[in-house]
């Protein structure tokens, strides 16, 4: 089942700016990674699944319903974290829960307290006086607190210690398990290599590749040829690289890195 759907969408600014037929599927229980640098259209494309922007052609779906005329009918099963994280900075951490609690009708507060006691949140204090990794993890509470079906992850562990990001990869593995879908926009290549099935790299408005990982590891392994002096020598390195020797020239196969393809795309070096 597709759970989330993005057909052929496009919403131009201009006629090179924008976002130009994005066609994007995840499916029930997948995690999806989403990369780009600013400015590339993933913040676009996902203000389209929200339905905050009306596509100029093409659609957007969440569980079968049109994300721009039924937006109002797909909010309670949708969890968002925004790349930029805005609140109302007067409020403390725990008046901020008891909001979106009362707006979302929650009467079990069960997973609330769970996840505020994984990410060791601090909600006594005012917002405005929260640092930017505490405001992260208010905002991770406040998207996984209703147990949503479908989750929107823009940037989710910015501002948050490696020990925090392991605590975020653990919760988006856990979800998995629980059938929960997931499209993750993020900069930490590894944090998406831990926690999605398949990812797409947008360039300029425009999918350029869109594979799940070992597929796309796959279309760019490098070959080296490397010669030593001696096949003993050619012999021993052969064992230690995984390589086929051929007298004393040994032949080594390397599988890039997520960071290398995107790289590639991005007409960066990657012979890393």
């Amino acid at each position: 089942m597709k759970v989330i759907d993005i057909d052929h969408l496009t919403h131009k600014f201009s006629e090179t700016s924008g976002i130009f037929d994005i066609d994007i599927q995840v499916k029930e229980g997948e995690s999806f990674g989403f990369l780009g640098p600013n400015g590339a259209g993933k913040t676009t494309t996902i203000r389209h699944l929200l339905g905050y922007i009306r596509p100029h052609s093409g659609t957007t779906q969440i569980l079968g319903k049109d994300t721009w005329y039924q937006a109002d009918e797909i909010q309670d099963y949708l969890g968002y974290v925004p790349g930029e994280i805005a609140f109302f900075d007067e409020m403390t951490g725990t008046e901020f829960l008891k909001f979106i609690q009362k707006y979302r009708g929650l009467k079990n507060v069960t997973l609330q307290k769970e996840l505020i006691d994984r990410f060791e949140l601090d909600t006594k204090t005012v917002i405005k006086k929260m640092s930017k990794g505490t405001k992260q993890k208010l905002g991770l509470v406040s998207a996984f607190m209703h147990d949503p079906q479908v989750l929107i992850l823009d940037e989710p562990t910015s501002g948050l210690d490696p020990l925090m990001q392991n605590r975020f990869v653990d919760l988006v593995q856990q979800e998995q398990k629980k059938g929960k879908t997931l499209l993750i926009s993020s900069h930490l290549f590894e944090e998406v290599e831990r926690t999605c099935h398949q990812v797409a790299i947008i360039r300029a408005g425009h999918i350029v590749a869109k594979d799940n990982i070992e597929n796309l590891r796959a279309q760019h392994i490098r070959t080296y040829q490397v010669t030593l002096p001696t096949e003993a020598e050619a012999l021993a390195f052969a064992k230690d690289y995984h390589g086929e020797q051929i007298g004393n020239q040994v032949k080594v196969s390397k599988t890039a890195s997520l960071e290398s393809i995107f790289l590639h795309y991005y007409g960066g070096d990657d012979d890393e």
